[in-house]
């Protein structure tokens, strides 16, 4: 259960970093992607400065911040 939680959280950060990135999204499929992807990186960095969220709304503030981080990073990757 703990998985689909997981799944579920990465999904909604991966919708809502496509969002506040504009121009920086994959289509649905590929920021569900990026928030599971974004969800690790966030609980990395995050755990790096000593913060966390526990809870759905610290995971998803986590996952996210960890989105827009991978999405960030991509966008410079793809210009240069």
């Amino acid at each position: 259960m703990d998985l689909l939680w997981f799944l579920i959280i990465g999904g909604v950060a991966g919708w809502l970093a496509g969002q506040l990135m504009k121009g920086k999204g994959f289509g649905l499929v590929g920021n569900i992607i990026v928030g599971i992807i974004g969800a690790v990186i966030g609980g990395f960095a995050l755990g790096l400065l000593g913060m966390g969220g526990d809870g759905i709304i610290g995971s998803l503030v986590t996952a996210l911040a960890g989105a827009v981080i991978l999405l960030f990073i991509v966008g410079l990757i793809k210009k240069g």
